[in-house]
C-alpha cells in the first residue's frame, strides 16, 4: 500500500490514538536514535525521534504498535495494512 504525502498526517494521528488506546505514551525526543517501543518504570513508551520526516515517523510508530500487539483488537483494514507493511520496511 502506497500511501500520498497528504495521508501520512491523518494515518500517524490515527496511530498516535491506537497508541493512546493501548495505554503507550508517544514522546518525541532529540537525540541519535531512531526510535520505538520499551517499558520505562513499567509505563508503555513510544519515543520517536523529533528530527525524522513524517514519513519516517509513521513507519517507527507503526513498528512499534506491531511489537506492542495490535492483533487481538480491531483495526480498520487500511491501519491495519498501513501497520503490517511499515513495520515490515522498518
Amino acid at each position: 500500500m502506497k500511501l500520498k504525502e497528504k495521508e501520512f498526517e491523518e494515518t500517524f494521528q490515527e496511530l498516535r490514538a491506537l497508541a493512546n488506546q493501548l495505554g503507550a505514551e508517544v514522546r518525541f525526543e532529540k537525540g541519535d536514535f531512531k526510535g520505538g517501543y520499551c517499558i520505562l518504570k513499567e509505563n508503555k513508551v513510544i519515543v520517536i525521534n523529533k528530527m525524522a520526516n513524517l514519513q519516517r515517523k509513521t513507519m517507527i510508530l507503526a513498528a512499534a504498535l506491531k511489537e506492542l500487539g495490535v492483533d487481538q483488537i480491531y483495526l480498520t483494514p487500511k491501519l491495519r495494512e498501513v501497520i503490517e507493511e511499515m513495520a515490515e520496511q522498518q
